[in-house]
């Protein structure tokens, strides 16, 4: 087992994995939501561009820039002693394994980030490519992609039919091909999120995506019932806490003994 009190790598993710040992991840923006999730045990935070939405008030995560995810990625970089940190590289940074390169070195360098997160499939390859060549580790992101959401034309599940299910099939062993060391799937169906996580060597971590990926991530305001509107794939662990230590605790026992996601949370 893992020493609770030692920094957490990406061989600690993969090897959690391979022991069946889930992974609880939770979105943290700020030093002080940080330290109450490293302090609780949370395996992985992800500084998500989902500040955008969350943090500054924008109805969808496109404004968000590279200076802001540096800035915040810094901010949960310097309370954080075990946890392993991913950021996001937000919309438009990573059009290019040029620009993919620039951008995340600014984000591991300035930030401390251990990983990036791009979100894309098969359209992504090279960038991927580009990155891992560089000893980048990438992590990437299927199923809903909020960065495509004026594409996709709103907040739906993905991969519902067998067409498109076997296209994000194909895709998340493209990018596993490709270098990516973890994929987050999110609002898929929990029949196709349990296809690819079998059948993938890298680990998976679901949102919407049911209890079957090798992890679970929630943002933080949503399982603290903060938000307006509470997506379905998410609980409110804040309503039968003390506080807001008690509910991150109870949010990592819960992926931990695989309590949540329950049914309801699921598509």
């Amino acid at each position: 087992m893992l020493d609770p009190q030692q920094p957490l790598s990406l061989p600690d993710l993969q090897a959690m994995k391979t022991r069946g040992q889930k992974i609880a991840a939770l979105t943290a923006y700020d030093a002080s939501f940080a330290r109450a999730m490293d302090r609780a045990g949370v395996d992985l935070i992800l500084v998500g561009d989902s500040l955008g939405m969350v943090v500054q008030g924008h109805e969808t995560t496109l404004p968000v820039t590279l200076d802001e995810m540096v800035y915040h990625a810094a901010c949960v970089k310097r309370a954080v002693q075990r946890a392993f940190m991913v950021v996001d590289l937000p919309f438009m940074t990573y059009a290019s394994p040029t620009q993919a390169l620039e951008s995340a070195a600014r984000l591991i360098r300035e930030s401390g980030a251990q990983m990036v997160k791009l979100e894309g499939g098969r359209g992504r390859l090279e960038v991927v490519r580009a990155l891992t060549e560089q000893s980048i580790p990438v992590c990437a992101h299927l199923g809903l992609l909020p960065q495509s959401i004026h594409r996709l034309g709103g907040y739906r599940v993905q991969g519902r039919d067998e067409r498109t299910a076997q296209i994000l099939l194909e895709d998340a062993i493209l990018l596993q091909e490709a270098g990516a060391a973890l994929l987050v799937l999110e609002c898929v169906p929990s029949s196709l999120a349990s296809e690819i996580s079998l059948t993938l060597a890298i680990p998976t971590i679901g949102i919407g995506a049911g209890p079957d990926c090798d992890g679970q991530v929630l943002v933080c305001y949503d399982m603290l019932g903060l938000t307006p509107h509470c997506p379905k794939f998410c609980r409110n662990f804040l309503g039968a806490s003390t506080g807001i230590a008690s509910a991150l605790d109870s949010y990592v026992r819960a992926v931990r003994e695989r309590e949540f996601p329950a049914a309801e949370h699921c598509f």
